[in-house]
C-alpha cells in the first residue's frame, strides 16, 4: 500500500508528472548506468520524450527537468534558484557534468528530442535515455514513464503483471484496504478514524514522532509556498504574459477585514489557492497534493480552516493531511492521478475530493461522512479536461485550483448536513473517473491539442 509521503512530496514546479518525474527518472537512469559499469565511458547522453511529455514538455519545463536530473539534482532537495544557476552555467559552457560520471558536451536542441508524433502504448508520459561512448556507439539505454504525482516506473515495471494488493499491503501496512468500502469497514471494526488508520500504517515504517514531524514539514512547505505566492509580484514565465494576481487580491482582502463574510469565504480560498499555483507556474517550491497542477487546493482549505492568524492548529492539520492522504491512496490504487491519463479530473478532481474529505474529518465527520464528502468532491469534477494553453501550467490551471478549493468546502458541508444515506459511493465515483479518463479523447489529456489550448490565442 502507498503511504502519506507517496501522495505528498516536496518538489519544484510547474508539474509533478512533467518536471518532478523526469528529474527523478534522469537521476535513476544514471544510477542504473553506473551500476551497469557504463557511466564512466559516457561521452554523450540523449533524451527522447514521447507523447504528452513532448507535446507540453517545453511549457511544463520537462527539458529543464531532464538536464537538472542528469546533473544529479533531486526535486525534493533542489532550491529553484540553484536550479536556475545550474541551467545558466550549462547554457554558457555547453558542458554537462553527469551525476557520478564525466563532464560531457551537451546541446539541448540536439540532445533532447521532443517526439510528439510518437504515441506511447504503456503510458502517455514516455521517456527514453541513452548513453553513447566516444565512438558514438550506444552503451546503455532505458525507457521510463512518469505516471503522475511524481511517481516513475521503468518499462519493465509497467509491463510486469500486477501484484496482489493485499500481498503488497501485508508487507507495508498494518491495516490492509484496497477500496473505500474496505477502509470504512476497518474504521467500523477498530473504532478508528481514517486518519488513525493511515497513521498506524505509517507506524510500520518509522517512529510515530518522526511521522508527525514529517507531516508537519509537508504543511510548513505548503504554508511557505502560500506566503511566497502572496508576496511575489510580476509576470509568470512562458510567453503568455500572465500576471500574478494573488498579491493584489490579498492586499484588497487585508484592507477590508470586516467585509461581508459570505463573500470573503470564496475570496480567501481563491487567493490562497492562486498564490500556490502562481508559485508552481513560476517553477517554485511546492508540494504535490496529489500533483503540482492541483497543488493549491489542499493548502488553501488548510490555511483558511486550520490557521487563525498566526496560530496553527497542528492537530487539525495532521488529521486533515492523513485523511486526505488516505483518499488520495484510493485514487492512485484504483485509477490514476495523471492528467495525461485521466485529464484534469485526475488532478484537480482528486485534490478536491481529498480536501473535501480532510475538511469533513476536521469538522468532526464520521468516516462515512468523510467518504461522502470525498465522493461529492469528485462527482462534480467528472470529465474535467486537461487543456493547458501554450502547454503552460497557467490557463486554466491557476483559476481551476481556486474553483476546486471552493468546491471542496461545499462538498464537505453537503456531506455533514446530509440527512439520509447517499446513493453514490466513493468506490463507484473513482471507477467512473477511471472509465471516463479512458474514454476521453487524447487531445483533452495534457497534450495541448484541444479545448482551450487551441481556442485561445497564445500571444
Amino acid at each position: 500500500m502507498l503511504g502519506v509521503f507517496d501522495i505528498f512530496k516536496i518538489g519544484i514546479g510547474p508539474s509533478s508528472s512533467h518536471t518532478v518525474g523526469p528529474m527523478r527518472i534522469a537521476v535513476r537512469f544514471l544510477e542504473e548506468a553506473a551500476g551497469a559499469g557504463a557511466l564512466e565511458n559516457a561521452a554523450r547522453v540523449k533524451a527522447e520524450l514521447h507523447g504528452s511529455l513532448a507535446l507540453t514538455g517545453i511549457g511544463h519545463g520537462t527539458d529543464k527537468a531532464v538536464m537538472l536530473g542528469l546533473m544529479g539534482m533531486k526535486p525534493d532537495e533542489t532550491d529553484p534558484d540553484d536550479a536556475d544557476k545550474a541551467l545558466a552555467e550549462l547554457r554558457k559552457t555547453g558542458r554537462l557534468s553527469l551525476h557520478g560520471g564525466p563532464s560531457i558536451p551537451f546541446d539541448a536542441k540536439k540532445d533532447i528530442d521532443l517526439r510528439g508524433d510518437i504515441t506511447p502504448e504503456l503510458h502517455p508520459n514516455e521517456m527514453s535515455l541513452t548513453l553513447f561512448d566516444k565512438a558514438g556507439e550506444e552503451i546503455f539505454s532505458q525507457v521510463y514513464y512518469s505516471v503522475g504525482g511524481g511517481f516513475i516506473a521503468s518499462e519493465k515495471q509497467l509491463k510486469a503483471p500486477a501484484e496482489d494488493d493485499l500481498i503488497v499491503g501485508a508487507r507495508k501496512g498494518r491495516h490492509l484496504f484496497t477500496s473505500a468500502r474496505e477502509l470504512l469497514k476497518l474504521c467500523e471494526e477498530t473504532g478508528l478514524s481514517i486518519a488513525d488508520i493511515i497513521l498506524e500504517n505509517e507506524d510500520e515504517h518509522r517512529e510515530r514522532n518522526e511521522t508527525l514531524a514529517m507531516i508537519d514539514n509537508i504543511w510548513f512547505a505548503m504554508r511557505d509556498c502560500v506566503d511566497r505566492g502572496l508576496k511575489t509580484r510580476g509576470e509568470l514565465p512562458g510567453g503568455l504574459k500572465v500576471k500574478r494576481r494573488a498579491p493584489s487580491l490579498f492586499d484588497k482582502l487585508s484592507e477590508t477585514p470586516l467585509a461581508n463574510e459570505r463573500e470573503q469565504l470564496f475570496d480567501w480560498l481563491n487567493v490562497y489557492a492562486m498564490a500556490v499555483n502562481e508559485e508552481n507556474a513560476a517553477g517554485g517550491r511546492v508540494v504535490t497534493a496529489p500533483t503540482n497542477g492541483a497543488a493549491g487546493i489542499i493548502p488553501s482549505v488548510l490555511k483558511h480552516y486550520c490557521v487563525d492568524g498566526d496560530e496553527e492548529n497542528l492537530g487539525h492539520i495532521r488529521t486533515f493531511l492523513l485523511t486526505a492522504a488516505g483518499i488520495g491512496i484510493l485514487y492512485k490504487q484504483r485509477a490514476s492521478i495523471s492528467g495525461a491519463e485521466m485529464g484534469c479530473q485526475g488532478e484537480v478532481g482528486v485534490a478536491c475530493s481529498m480536501a473535501a474529505g480532510g475538511l469533513a474529518a476536521v469538522w468532526g465527520g464520521t468516516p462515512a461522512q468523510v467518504e461522502h464528502a470525498a465522493e461529492i468532491g469528485m462527482e462534480h469534477n467528472l470529465g474535467l479536461t486537461c487543456d493547458p494553453v501554450g502547454g503552460l501550467v497557467q490557463i486554466p490551471c491557476i483559476e481551476r485550483n481556486a474553483i476546486g478549493a471552493v468546491k471542496a468546502v461545499n462538498a464537505a458541508r453537503l456531506a455533514l448536513r446530509a440527512s439520509e444515506e447517499h446513493k453514490v459511493s466513493l468506490d463507484q465515483v473513482i471507477e467512473t473517473m477511471r472509465q471516463t479518463g479512458l474514454d476521453m479523447s487524447r487531445k483533452y489529456k495534457e497534450t495541448s491539442e484541444g479545448g482551450l489550448a487551441v481556442n485561445v490565442v497564445e500571444c
